[in-house]
């Protein structure tokens, strides 16, 4: 027996102090079965309202028909790897444009102020059209000006609209990551001899990066699902897919199917996003950024 392991056995707890653990114990256990029974209430009360509904045998059956979804599956399949694919092209995209715009409005350069100028400008007018509309003028303005070296296709020109209008946000983003460095930080820098350049690349961009990854995962979180609004040109995506199959078999199933895909896709990384914020507040709490 070890000098350290002698005084733990023979200490016990007081009888006070196992009252307040089966106190503890007991309104956790309360707790939990209140919990409990408010979820069963809720979602059995939510589930009885739409399952006793006059209309809900006609509802499953043109939303909820099993021979529907396994007939349009194949198709829906093969239209969401086209918004798998202009998501996956547009987000890299989406973070260096919006970052390039980010630093060209947090610089101080008299020479850099037409580019400055010409970012708040971007950032407002960008963010003050409905990405749906961008959609449009897009695919359908952009061929028409028959520009050399450009493909004239649909895909790439509502990516290019998603890459426009997810851009501006996401700019938005990184200048309030940047704002949020102490200036302290820059003037230890530049005491250091580093430039404002040198000190943005090194000091100020890193940390700034790191206290806006949750907001950007939420903002790609809403760029998957806007990648669902090129059905609007006609391209081949799920959900243009889904209407098709719909409007030819008179059952609406395959929107549903759609759906869940893209709640398969989203919810990983909604999660994520909780996971990353939490994250953060701990280190903020203890400190570390």
């Amino acid at each position: 027996m070890t000098g350290a392991e002698a005084p733990r056995e023979g200490w016990s707890p007081s009888q006070r102090e196992l009252e307040r653990r089966r106190a503890r114990a007991r309104l956790t256990r309360n707790r939990m079965g209140l919990a409990t029974l408010a979820t069963i209430v809720v979602i059995g009360g939510l589930a009885a309202a739409v399952l006793l509904s006059p209309g809900w045998p006609r509802v499953r059956e043109s939303f909820f028909d099993g021979f529907h979804a396994r007939e349009s599956l194949p198709a829906i399949v093969d239209g969401f790897w086209i918004n798998v694919k202009m998501f996956l092209i547009a987000e890299p995209i989406i973070l260096v444009i919006g970052l390039a715009i980010a630093l060209a409005r947090s610089s101080r350069s008299p020479l850099l102020v037409p580019l400055r100028g010409i970012a708040v400008v971007y950032t407002d007018v960008v963010r003050g059209i409905p990405t749906l509309l961008l959609v449009f003028l897009f695919a359908f303005g952009m061929p028409a000006l028959e520009l050399q070296g450009l493909p004239d296709g649909a895909f790439f020109w509502a990516t290019v609209a998603l890459v426009v209008s997810y851009s501006a946000y996401v700019a938005e983003v990184f200048r309030s990551g940047i704002e949020s460095v102490h200036p302290s930080q820059v003037l230890s820098a530049q005491a250091l001899a580093l430039s404002r350049g040198q000190a943005m690349r090194y000091v100020v961009v890193p940390q700034a990066t790191r206290r806006v990854v949750p907001p950007l995962l939420n903002d790609f979180v809403s760029l998957q699902k806007d990648t669902a609004l090129v059905a609007s040109v006609s391209i081949f995506d799920a959900l243009f897919t889904a209407r098709d199959y719909a409007n030819y078999n008179f059952n609406y199933t395959p929107y549903v199917v759609v759906a869940c895909f893209f709640v398969a896709m989203t919810v990983p990384l909604a999660r994520l996003c909780d996971w990353l914020a939490a994250r953060v507040a701990r280190r903020e709490r203890a400190g570390a950024l």
